[in-house]
């Protein structure tokens, strides 16, 4: 502790004279608002959300058991839906779920996208942006922390009290030190009542029971972001200690704050998408149709491809119509039929993956160029909120609607004769419906996260690596003048 007295009192002397400037302290009071209004919005959103999709499920599951007898080829058209829940940290960081669909309809012979985001059903502000406590954290504290660390020591160059500190045996290095302890001293007034206030929500949401999982990940939110904070109090010291006035000092910050929030993350999604072009949903769905058309069209009882597996059936159970076959041929042509579209599906859908692969790519490369894309890729990965997350969320409920698919057409081979008997509808009972189990979806694991985010955990250990250097360099080289 005595290394450190010099550093304290320092830290101390910034911290008070901070509370003097009355802006200050009403800019901080405005952000300590904002921060109570973005908890209590994300408490309701996801309140709301959660409610609503645990209702729909419900509901979607209960419409299925309900149908009647039934041809199980029209339970596979009738179809199911498949709702997305959100993650209690989700609360904090909304990341993209506002603009991604919840919900995606999954039936026979067709794969579609998630529908009902938020924004879709919101006001232009929405799609500007919500007010979280992630965007709070990530955004407004760094240009306040440059506020407040602008002139902390360049004033003291200005007014000459400079000179003084340093000729009383205060160096470089314990001044840096000093006044970065002094600037995140004031910063920690908002950011530990914001975490006490956020672990209090968290817990409460999940009813005070907690996976090791999912402690891990909030644990791994609260340390990155305060690395994010403490980084971000060391760029305002050491520009204000090699700028000859406030005024510059004040300049340079708020330039870099543009270009690290607003400039570069914009940029950096536009030129992604300009290198890496990806095609339209028509496009796309038109060059599945295509390529579907060409292996056969099930629905065409001449189509070369179907009709060699029609006579390959007949030659093999030596018969020679497909009603005498002892299963139901209807059945197991669209169980060919859903196989063939579904692995036509996956291999289009695996070709866009990797140019929007390619597009993250270069966003997250980027996080080595700036702090706030990696510290915003990590936040939304632990809180499930990011790309990530919702093409799994995809890859999921295009594996349910598989299952669901060929389980019906399985119903239809094993139950459904291929001979019409008159007056005797092919139906098969309701309690078969009950077969299929209701849709669940996984959230992605801690491990999972990681693996994904790892260019951003280590762009963030990078800088701060950086800036404990350019310190150790700053003490050496730094003048009072």
């Amino acid at each position: 502790m005595k290394l450190l007295h010099a550093e304290f009192l320092i830290a101390k002397q910034l911290r008070h004279s901070v509370f003097k400037n009355k802006a200050i302290f009403i800019i901080t009071l405005f952000i300590g608002i904002l921060l109570l209004y973005a908890a209590f919005s994300g408490w309701d959103n996801y309140k709301n959300q959660n409610e609503t999709s645990e209702k729909y499920q419900h509901e979607s599951r209960e419409d299925w058991l309900k149908n009647p007898d039934k041809n199980p080829h029209r339970m596979a058209h009738y179809g199911n839906f498949a709702f997305r829940k959100s993650t209690s940290l989700s609360v904090f960081e909304f990341g993209m779920e506002p603009f991604f669909g919840n919900a995606i309809f999954l039936e026979a012979h067709k794969q579609n996208t998630a529908n009902f985001s938020e924004a879709g059903f919101s006001s232009s502000m929405l799609r500007f942006g919500e007010i979280s406590i992630a965007m709070v954290l990530q955004v407004l504290l760094p240009l306040l922390i440059f506020f407040l660390g602008f002139n902390s020591i360049s004033y003291e160059r200005e007014n000459g009290t400079l000179k003084i500190l340093l000729t009383q045996g205060i160096n470089w290095k314990q001044l840096l030190f000093g006044k970065i302890l002094g600037v995140a001293s004031v910063i920690m007034l908002l950011f530990v009542p914001t975490i006490i206030i956020l672990v209090t929500i968290w817990l409460f949401l999940q009813n005070f029971s907690v996976t090791a999982d999912e402690m891990i990940k909030m644990v791994l939110f609260i340390l990155f972001h305060f690395i994010y904070l403490i980084f971000f109090c060391a760029i305002a010291v050491l520009v204000s200690a090699v700028s000859k006035t406030s005024k510059n000092a004040l300049v340079l910050l708020i330039g870099i704050w543009l270009i690290f929030t607003i400039v570069l993350p914009r940029t950096t999604q536009a030129v992604g998408a300009y290198i890496y072009e990806s095609p339209s949903k028509i496009q796309f769905n038109s060059d599945i149709e295509k390529d579907i058309l060409k292996e056969g069209d099930s629905h065409n009882p001449n189509d070369p491809h179907y009709k060699a597996i029609k006579d390959s059936l007949l030659r093999t159970y030596k018969v020679d119509s497909v009603q005498k076959l002892p299963f139901n041929y209807s059945g197991y042509i669209m169980t060919e039929g859903e196989k063939i579209s579904s692995r036509i599906y996956n291999e289009h859908l695996k070709e866009l993956l990797k140019i929007y692969s390619k597009q993250n790519s270069f966003s997250k490369a980027v996080s080595f160029l700036n702090p706030y894309i990696a510290m915003k890729n990590l936040s939304m990965g632990l809180s499930n909120t990011d790309y990530e997350s919702y093409i799994d969320f995809q890859k999921q409920a295009e594996d349910y609607r598989y299952k669901m698919a060929q389980k019906m057409n399985g119903l239809q081979i094993k139950y459904i004769s291929n001979k019409k008997t008159p007056g005797k509808p092919s139906i098969i009972g309701k309690e078969h419906w009950s077969d299929l189990e209701e849709f669940h979806y996984e959230i992605k694991g801690i491990g999972t996260v990681l693996k994904n985010e790892i260019v951003s955990v280590i762009s963030i250990i990078l800088w701060i690596m950086l800036f404990l250097i350019l310190i150790k360099i700053a003490a050496k080289k730094l003048k009072a003048i």
